[in-house]
């Protein structure tokens, strides 16, 4: 099984005619997801790689059934274009663009909560059900259907792992990346309880960074919560005192969110911590021959 998307989700591109929207639509129905339409208002009528582009949302979603919508939109515009989606009909919305204010953010999700939206994102790289669905940026070439979830805040480090449980032979059932900005719509605790209800999951592998305390607050899920397997890693714990990283959301304040303090918060809860990303899938086998 899956979480969130799989063959049969049917996916609208706000977005498509632009640079970025149309490489990935491409990419996206080479790997076989259900594209149904796009949307670029004035551009109705046009086709994208096959797929029909239309003037709205709602229109798109009445015209094709979606139920998701990836957004490739310039950041001026993209929380519009994720508040068109919620009132066109869309249930889930990934956003991938990056450099959005975070006062729009919070005022978006919150919107977007009242409605029963779910929002992956903003800057995020997508998701991926391999050999079923991908929605976003994600290679799907590095991917293989399997049964470790993953859940990560770093897009490029994200495929660094993905790569090296495939080559292991760990097959995945889920990868999402959630985003690294302060605001994301979907958290890590949303996706570890989704994993640990998924009957096709096995074990979580979650990545974290500095910054923020949300990676310390799913340590204290798991260790409450959760009775699947799961290993973590955390980037930036050689970043020097006070160096701000690439990510929003990876700014260490007050003492609160350096490396140490999530390390040793997975560690209280049972959760081995990769020093390597290639040390990973041997901390997983050894807990699921743990767990068996």
């Amino acid at each position: 099984m899956s979480i969130l998307i799989d063959e049969t989700t049917g996916v609208i591109v706000q977005g498509i005619t632009g640079r970025d929207g149309s490489f990935h639509t491409a990419a996206m129905i080479e790997y076989g997801t259900r594209i149904l339409g796009g949307v670029t208002p004035g551009k109705g009528g046009q086709q994208v790689s096959g797929v029909p582009v239309f003037d709205s949302v709602k229109e798109a979603v009445a015209k094709t059934g979606a139920t998701a919508s990836v957004v490739f939109v310039p950041p001026k515009f993209a929380t519009s274009a994720i508040r068109e989606a919620a009132e066109g009909g869309i249930r889930f919305v990934i956003c991938i663009t990056e450099g959005i204010p975070v006062l729009q953010m919070v005022a978006t999700t919150a919107e977007l909560a009242e409605r029963g939206v779910r929002l992956l994102g903003p800057n995020c790289p997508g998701l991926i059900s391999p050999g079923k669905s991908k929605i976003g940026i994600m290679p799907g070439r590095i991917h293989k259907p399997g049964r470790i979830g993953l859940i990560s805040r770093s897009g490029t480090l994200t495929y660094e792992v993905v790569y090296n449980l495939t080559e292991a032979g760990l097959g995945q059932s889920t990868c999402v990346g959630i985003g690294g900005d302060p605001i994301v719509g979907t958290g890590y605790i949303d996706l570890l309880d989704l994993f640990e209800k998924d009957h096709g999951t096995d074990a979580v592998v979650l990545i974290g960074e500095i910054g923020g305390d949300d990676e310390e607050k799913a340590a204290e899920y798991i260790r409450t919560k959760m009775s699947k397997p799961v290993v973590s890693f955390i980037s930036g714990r050689t970043a020097p005192p006070g160096k701000r990283m690439g990510h929003a959301g990876a700014i260490i304040a007050g003492g609160r969110g350096t490396a140490e303090a999530k390390v040793g918060a997975f560690r209280e809860a049972g959760v081995p911590v990769a020093d390597k990303p290639d040390e990973i899938p041997a901390l997983l086998r050894d807990k699921l021959a743990a767990k068996r």
